[in-house]
């Protein structure tokens, strides 16, 4: 019986060090679990974008048009100068996934790892890089986007 009266003794005399302890020891654990629910939620936003942009049929011939063709070729000149849907839908991906690592949703690492080639495909058309330029066309993210992928 003495043991427990001591022992309670103790835990009332050492509550407020014991709290501090519990809540450190709780922010710690909400720290790892946030990271590792970012982590999880940046994973499946590179999946549900890789998922767009490798399966689109529109986006598809886009991306075959603009690796195909040379820089400043005729063709490329003609998709911007139409603007083809496929072409807008092409480079509205690419804001979204600007607008995605501006906001910290995914990082230039994650972006890189996926599509870094592509990204610098786009940047190499003196033509698109004009059009998104361009602010009547609505790429703000995309134009600041695309010159930390340029050759």
């Amino acid at each position: 019986m003495h043991f427990i009266t001591q022992s309670i003794h103790w835990l009332l005399a050492n509550a407020q060090s014991i709290y501090y302890l519990l809540a450190a020891v709780s922010v710690f654990v909400a720290v790892l679990t946030y990271r590792k629910n970012s982590a999880l939620e940046r994973a499946r936003w590179l999946s549900s974008l890789y998922s767009k942009f490798y399966e689109a049929l529109d986006l598809k011939r886009i991306r075959q048009a603009l690796d195909e063709n040379s820089p400043n070729s005729a063709q490329i000149r003609e998709l911007v100068q139409q603007q083809d849907s496929g072409f807008t839908d092409y480079l509205n991906f690419f804001e979204f996934m600007a607008y995605l690592e501006a906001c910290g949703q995914l990082s230039r690492k994650d972006v890189a790892a996926l599509f870094d080639y592509y990204v610098r495909v786009l940047s190499k058309h003196e033509d698109v890089r004009e059009y998104v330029r361009d602010d009547r066309n609505g790429y703000g993210y995309l134009k600041k986007f695309l010159p930390r992928f340029s050759s």
